[in-house]
């Protein structure tokens, strides 16, 4: 049978509405610190626009280290979508395949990206090395903040893909094959 509609507005005229509890266990580090990244972008951009329009004597800083905190969100940002394997993906034809077709293609997109991942960290890594003595343009700090950030972010999505092959494994399917799957299902 169905339950009763729950009602917003009491008798009494008032509103009645409890709010879900939340969770915030199922985020993970690298997500915390991409918020982080995140917010202190929104306080770069904010004095960035009080400077300008309000003292109208623009900081020059804020443009290149807005530019730098959104990289920082992105790189790191991106391990979170790695974690819960919802980057792009077309999984249009895994419907079509069959089965064991589907599962040794679905291996090899974990395989590659895998790969992928690791020569990410690897070349940036040998980036860095080879650009041990750039500064940024306007603030006279290393380029290889910005680089080791971008290095995290890499690394991170590394750690976080090879977790994800393992749930496949475990679970003998990836979400290429089960679309109506998520990470979280078990």
């Amino acid at each position: 049978m169905h339950e009763p509609a729950q009602k917003i507005v009491g008798d009494d005229g008032e509103f009645h509405v409890e709010d879900d509890e939340v969770d915030l266990s199922p985020v993970t580090t690298e997500g915390w610190i991409s918020l982080g990244f995140f917010w202190l972008l929104g306080a770069t951009v904010f004095y960035q626009f009080i400077t300008r329009y309000v003292m109208n004597d623009s900081a020059a800083w804020t443009e290149e280290i807005a530019r730098y905190m959104l990289i920082a969100t992105v790189f790191v940002g991106a391990a979170v979508g790695v974690t819960k394997n919802n980057h792009i993906q077309v999984d249009f034809f895994y419907r079509f395949m069959p089965k064991a077709l589907a599962r040794g293609m679905a291996m090899l997109v974990d395989g590659v990206r895998i790969v992928f991942f690791a020569a990410t960290v690897y070349l940036t890594w040998m980036m860095m090395q080879k650009m041990d003595s750039y500064k940024m343009t306007i603030i006279d700090l290393p380029m290889n903040i910005v680089y080791g950030i971008c290095l995290f972010g890499f690394a991170a999505m590394l750690v976080r893909s090879l977790q994800v092959a393992r749930i496949h494994m475990q679970r003998g399917y990836s979400v290429l094959e089960h679309p109506e799957t998520t990470m979280a299902d078990k």
